[in-house]
């Protein structure tokens, strides 16, 4: 992908060192660099960190638009990407389940995503990645795992177990239990199978935890557990080495793992919506209770800078501090230390936003512009002939 010219942006609100401050922005070659660049006045926009998001499904609305309608991957991947650079995403993890469920949950698919995004990668326009969400109750899958992540260089895993919920949907919401198999076109006692041969590894599961943590620390792999529903549960996680806190579902949870020192992701949402859509605990209650480090995209990318906003409106956090929690913080807790800050030597990832609209005229990722719409198109664009007469 061909970078934007070295250029100096001024007249712009520039988020840096955890305060918006009236200064300029340069870059060159991809990086963050000071120095005397070609101007473009961006007065009236805000410079905003990029948005580093650390779990986002909405990706599999473009791989299967409908249940029955998958797309091909690369089309998925390149849709994706458009879609997150377009609010403000400059890292994007895709939560790829690798499931007992099968179809687009299970292991088969998760690789051949892998391997799309093998190939995609070179012509990406942000930093596309996957986060893997392993199914605890697989252990006959475990090589075959490893082997993949280290294949495709995977660095960041989180512990699922949906079979409490799958166990108790077939009792108490048949109907539910029905459409979940169908999701995938699998008949219901096909699945019910499925769903009893995982119940059966219980007894294997708590070492087959302990052997992928094990493995993971060699491999540099981060790694967490997802929707924690108590403390208990939060302990036993952390105990084998998965400090990272996904959706915690209850206070109790959260506030196990913030005394254990471990980050807490909650989704965008969640906030947005003034609370959890399945009725968990409110991600705007950990906020204020400082039990809240950073936030995702779960199933939609707008609500990333909308939930940032959100939390300022409500008067829960100042601006530097709510962008924070979907920049720098999520950086900081995957050790992305290049990214999610506006420093010289970092990474040229920044989100240009209308300082009156609120809303994202650009995406530049790497130096590179992934996006890009109204008046800063024209302050952008009018630049960059400029530079190429320059050059002639």
């Amino acid at each position: 992908m061909t970078m934007l010219p070295p250029l100096r942006l001024t007249g712009a609100t520039l988020l840096r060192d955890g305060e918006l401050q009236q200064r300029s922005l340069a870059f060159e070659n991809g990086r963050i660099t000071y120095g005397p660049l070609p101007e473009v006045d961006m007065s009236g926009y805000l410079l905003l960190p990029g948005i580093v998001d650390l779990h986002g499904d909405a990706f599999e609305r473009h791989v299967a638009p409908r249940p029955s309608a998958p797309m091909p991957l690369g089309a998925a991947l390149a849709s994706t990407e458009r879609d997150a650079a377009a609010h403000g995403v400059t890292t994007a993890y895709m939560a790829q389940c690798w499931s007992w469920e099968g179809g687009l949950r299970g292991p088969d698919f998760a690789e051949a995503v892998m391997l799309a995004l093998q190939d995609y990668r070179p012509h990406a326009l942000i930093d596309l990645r996957l986060q893997l969400r392993l199914e605890t109750h697989m252990p006959d899958t475990r090589e075959r795992f490893l082997a993949a992540i280290e294949r495709h260089k995977i660095d960041y895993v989180v512990f699922n177990n949906h079979l409490p919920e799958a166990i108790d949907m077939a009792v108490a919401a048949p109907e539910k239990f029905a459409a979940w198999a169908g999701r995938d076109g699998r008949p219901l006692e096909e699945f019910r199978a499925t769903l009893r041969r995982a119940s059966e590894t219980a007894p294997q599961v708590a070492r087959h935890l302990c052997t992928l943590a094990e493995a993971f620390d060699r491999m540099g792999v981060h790694y967490g557990s997802h929707d924690d529903p108590d403390g208990d549960t939060r302990e036993r996680f952390r105990m084998i080495g998965a400090q990272i806190a996904e959706f915690p579902t209850a206070v109790s949870a959260a506030a196990a793992a913030k005394a254990m020192g471990d980050p807490v992701i909650m989704g965008a949402p969640n906030v947005v919506r003034g609370g959890s859509q399945a009725g968990n605990v409110a991600a705007a209650t950990l906020i204020a209770r400082g039990q809240c480090d950073a936030l995702v995209s779960d199933y939609h990318y707008p609500c990333l800078a909308a939930a940032a906003w959100a939390l300022v409106d409500k008067g829960l956090c100042s601006l530097p501090r709510a962008w924070a929690l979907i920049s720098q913080n999520p950086a900081d807790i995957l050790g992305l230390h290049d990214r999610g800050r506006l420093s010289r030597g970092m990474r040229a990832d920044f989100v240009v936003m209308n300082e009156k609209t609120r809303a994202i005229e650009a995406t530049v990722a790497g130096g590179r512009l992934a996006y890009l719409a109204g008046n800063a198109a024209a302050r952008l664009l009018g630049a960059v002939p400029s530079m190429r007469m320059a050059a002639e």
